[in-house]
């Protein structure tokens, strides 16, 4: 099905989620094993590193899960500056495994360092790239679906890379309301939407843009419910709540108003917060889209976003 370019020597573990297991890894000339397990001979280079994703089978355990497919789809459709590379793609014990290029850190490893001093004009420019790599991905009618500051990769040069599309879809194809992560969701996809489109992201970036600001997410519930009560205590209940009235989870919301964002993010400049509104828009209708978030004023006015290479950077541990 797949015949990878070289084999690769497995490093060590770098992370583990529902849907696959992510390792650092050597490529090596092709040799008769194509992951190669045991790391202890020092024949072997230590470097270069790659990443390998080795994809889970399904609950069921009856096959590949439809997640790898969709990820290697869109991941060979997308070329990007600021969304990660697929280099290669192989089966190995009857597991597809994705060979992706590795990065030392990620956003999250970044915000929650509280050594790291984390300036307006570098939330600018992290906040750039990551719209300009969505900006791209969403031209080809793909929804990313599980945006978080832990699939903003980082590398040393301090270009960002949007990663793991196991979620995507596109646009057209069936949805579920079981995408992206809690912290993250629409209160569409809490309500039980099924039909919807890339503003979906664009609640996620602006969830970012808050923890950027904040150090914390803003919206850390533990259930869709305690997640909803939050996102309305701070953002208030609206008649815009109208527009939800047909979807599943829909109940009669006692109307209250939300909080000041001023008091919030005491630390924001004015186009700041008018920008993290226009994302945080309640009614997915009126959410800002890329192309128009990279337009803002935020954008235009002082202080420019800093040059990715002298980004704060604090490699994972």
């Amino acid at each position: 099905m797949y015949s990878p370019s070289h084999s690769y020597i497995k490093r060590k573990k770098l992370g583990e989620g529902t849907y696959a297991t992510v390792y650092q890894a050597t490529p090596i000339q092709k040799q008769d094993s194509i992951f190669i397990e045991d790391t202890s001979s020092s024949s072997f280079p230590s470097s270069p590193f790659v990443a390998i994703k080795q994809c889970k089978k399904n609950l069921h355990n009856l096959g590949h899960d439809i997640s790898a497919f969709r990820e290697i789809k869109s991941l060979k459709r997308i070329r990007s500056n600021f969304v990660i590379n697929l280099r290669d793609v192989f089966i190995y014990k009857k597991d597809i495994h994705l060979v992706l290029d590795y990065y030392e850190t990620d956003l999250e490893t970044i915000i929650r360092n509280k050594e790291v001093v984390i300036l307006p004009s570098d939330i600018k420019s992290w906040l750039k790239m990551i719209l300009t790599g969505l900006h791209h991905i969403h031209s080809l009618f793909i929804i990313h679906r599980d945006l978080k500051p832990n699939n903003i990769l980082i590398g040393k040069n301090g270009i960002i890379k949007i990663a793991d599309f196991g979620l995507a879809r596109e646009i057209g194809e069936k949805m579920t309301p079981q995408a992206i992560t809690r912290w993250y969701r629409p209160p569409e996809l809490l309500l039980g939407s099924n039909c919807y489109g890339v503003s979906v992201d664009l609640w996620s970036v602006g969830c970012i843009f808050a923890e950027l600001l904040l150090r914390v997410p803003l919206f850390a519930g533990e259930s869709d419910l305690e997640q909803l009560n939050l996102i309305f205590k701070v953002l208030g209940v609206k008649d815009d709540i109208k527009v939800f009235e047909f979807l599943p989870g829909f109940m009669d919301f006692q109307r209250r108003e939300g909080i000041e964002l001023e008091k919030l993010f005491t630390a924001a400049s004015p186009d700041t917060l008018k920008l993290l509104k226009r994302f945080l828009e309640i009614d997915p209708e009126k959410r800002i889209n890329t192309l128009e978030s990279l337009k803002d004023e935020y954008f235009k006015n002082l202080p420019e976003p800093t040059e990715p290479k002298d980004l704060p950077f604090f490699a994972r541990g």
